[in-house]
């Protein structure tokens, strides 16, 4: 070999050994820390480990959750935006971290330019309900009675969460003007609308499922586009003619920090939304009453822009703010 075939033949080899190296590297090749922004225990907390069991095996890899409670989701957000984009740090964003609470008070983070959209898991409808004692059976007399009672109280689960925000966004479209009451916890808000403190509530289904059953509470309409199997029949907002309720639900995702590698997101979302639509899977997440709502990581990123947007408005035009 001579001198000018040596060195063409070494400049080619050099030139192949980043796409060799890369193309020998292997994701994931050590385990995933997946966030989930609620202390264990609880529908999110099941949501992330059910699903993260799933998604593991599918990548031949596998997730560590890690519960990282406080400050309403921020603490969870702070860490997951700060940390290295590349793959190895994902959290569980969902409706209040992501939608909600950045739409009414100041967070150190921003739902939309702080984290790379990974994929949608699902989501939950909501349903307005009220106390099975009261002459109220559906949407028109729902009204009629919130018009003709000037004291009529509403429960939610806190000041600014979803079941706030969705209650005021249907006042805006009813006309009515119910009192709010909020409560630390969805639970507490349910023992005063058994107790008749309170008349209506606009909890995620899976928590209103036990008293829905019992016949203690009543389920007027759905969130969603589409009834639930369980409670056929429940109509939704939809087919009553009220719009911008079908895409509205309580809804669980995933993120990574800004920035992560574009083939990296791909694997993930792949990945994701071939387990969900496994059955066992999917049985998994009906017990929360979550419809798995597979997405690209686009359309997830569009979903959580504009629901963001949503409740921006919302807390504008109601003047919520948790700030003041």
């Amino acid at each position: 070999m001579n001198r000018r075939s040596f060195l063409l033949g070494a400049g080619t080899t050099a030139l192949s050994l980043p796409y060799m190296s890369f193309a020998a590297s292997k994701y994931p090749d050590h385990p995933i820390t997946y966030i989930v922004p609620v202390a264990p225990g609880g529908g999110s907390d099941y949501v992330g480990r059910a699903t993260t069991s799933a998604w593991g095996k599918e990548l031949d890899g596998n997730f560590v959750v890690e519960n990282q409670s406080g400050g309403g989701g921020v603490i969870a957000c702070q860490k997951t935006m700060r940390a290295k984009p590349d793959g190895y740090t994902l959290m569980q964003g969902y409706v209040a971290t992501l939608g909600t609470a950045p739409a009414t008070r100041k967070v150190p983070y921003d739902p939309i330019k702080d984290f790379t959209a990974v994929g949608m898991i699902g989501g939950t409808p909501n349903v307005l309900a009220v106390n099975a004692q009261l002459p109220i059976h559906n949407l028109k007399e729902f009204v009629a009675y919130a018009k003709a009672h000037s004291n009529m109280n509403y429960a939610s689960a806190g000041a600014g969460s979803l079941t706030h925000l969705l209650m005021e966004l249907l006042q805006q479209q009813l006309g009515t003007k119910m009192v709010h009451i909020a409560y630390k916890g969805i639970a507490p808000a349910f023992t005063d609308l058994l107790g008749q403190q309170t008349q209506a509530v606009f909890p995620g289904l899976a928590a209103a499922v036990p008293h829905l059953r019992s016949g203690t509470v009543r389920g007027i309409a759905l969130t969603g586009d589409q009834r639930n199997a369980a409670f056929p029949d429940i109509p939704t907002f939809k087919e009553l003619g009220l719009e911008g309720f079908d895409d509205v639900l309580q809804w669980y995702g995933v993120s990574g920090p800004a920035g992560m590698d574009s083939g990296i997101v791909q694997t993930l979302n792949t990945a994701l939304n071939k387990v969900l639509k496994d059955p066992a899977l999917t049985k998994q997440l009906d017990t929360e009453a979550i419809i798995p709502m597979p997405m690209s990581p686009a359309q997830f990123a569009a979903y959580v822009s504009k629901d963001f947007d949503r409740w921006s408005k919302v807390a504008k035009a109601q003047h919520i703010s948790l700030d003041a």
